[in-house]
């Protein structure tokens, strides 16, 4: 039966539309700027672009389980798993996605797949091995979240026109390196390219990670609502940061290239502003969960 939820978050859903409208109204404005600037080379740069971003969201699942060595297994295999998955789905009133296993020590859980016909959730060996089961799910209540938010689309499309602005950032910079120089004494358009380019793609940065962090906020809440427990994710988030400093660098650098999937980052450098950061920081998501858990008259230690 599905769980129904104890009040929406509409501070965190107004934050969530607002950093998607100042991202859009970015866009807008770069894209008036080539316009205005730029005839073949920005049409050149929406089509290469635009299907780079094609091809990421239509195989984003099968990158994400390459990237971080992710096996998909069957419920011969890890029925337990499976079975905690197929009953947090019908809690949840969502398709069961295709179930995965990373085997490292690293205790972590991910969530890809463009819809929920092609989502899949894995966990880390390590995850298995260092949380119990109400903990483990949590976590994955958490990742069935993302997966009901189409957080993979969303994500994809906020990283667009990014994307678009640090192509025409080289374009910029190598026509005015191999361009030969203007004879009049009008600033060069590679060089509007360029500085408009680096502050889109700057900006749109910073605003991608807010999001990012928005989105992550929104998964513990929807964890918080399937389960009815937000004290078992906050409790399975605090065994994963006391454990992450005990694992191996080189397990760390592996999955890297998939830091922004996971519930929790692999690794976070000290003294990293709040800015940079695709996750929110641990004591501001338990803070979170425990006024949500107030609000479900739960108690918490």
């Amino acid at each position: 039966m599905k769980r129904k939820a104890y009040g929406r978050d509409f501070g965190l859903t107004s934050r969530m539309l607002l950093t998607s409208f100042l991202l859009g109204l970015l866009y807008v404005v770069f894209a008036v700027v080539l316009f205005s600037v730029f005839n073949v080379g920005l049409w050149f740069g929406l089509i290469l672009i635009g299907g780079l971003a094609f091809f990421q969201y239509f195989t984003s699942d099968k990158l994400a389980l390459r990237a971080s060595g992710a096996k998909i297994v069957t419920a011969e295999e890890a029925p337990q798993l499976h079975a905690m998955v197929e009953r947090l789905c019908a809690m949840a009133d969502l398709r069961k996605p295709r179930v995965a296993i990373v085997d490292t020590p690293m205790p972590n859980a991910f969530a890809t797949g463009r819809n929920q016909k092609r989502a899949v959730v894995a966990v880390t060996t390590g995850l298995w091995d260092r949380l119990d089961e109400k903990e483990l799910e949590g976590v994955i209540a958490h990742e069935l979240t993302h997966i009901a938010n189409r957080d993979v689309l969303v994500m994809t499309l906020a990283s667009f026109f990014a994307m678009l602005a640090g192509l025409m950032t080289r374009i910029g910079i190598y026509s005015g390196m191999f361009g030969g120089r203007d004879n009049n004494n009008t600033v060069p358009v590679w060089l509007i390219v360029a500085v408009v380019s680096i502050v889109t793609y700057f900006l749109s940065w910073i605003l991608i990670r807010t999001l990012s962090r928005y989105r992550e906020y929104a998964a513990d809440r929807g964890s918080a609502l399937i389960t009815g427990a937000p004290e078992n994710l906050m409790s399975a988030l605090q065994k994963i940061s006391s454990q992450m400093t005990l694992i191996p660098q080189k397990d760390l650098r592996e999955v890297q290239g998939v830091s922004a999937l996971f519930i929790f980052p692999p690794s976070v450098k000290k003294g990293l502003s709040e800015l940079f950061m695709d996750h929110p920081p641990l004591e501001k998501r338990l803070a979170a969960l425990a006024e949500i858990a107030r609000e479900m008259g739960r108690p918490v230690s």
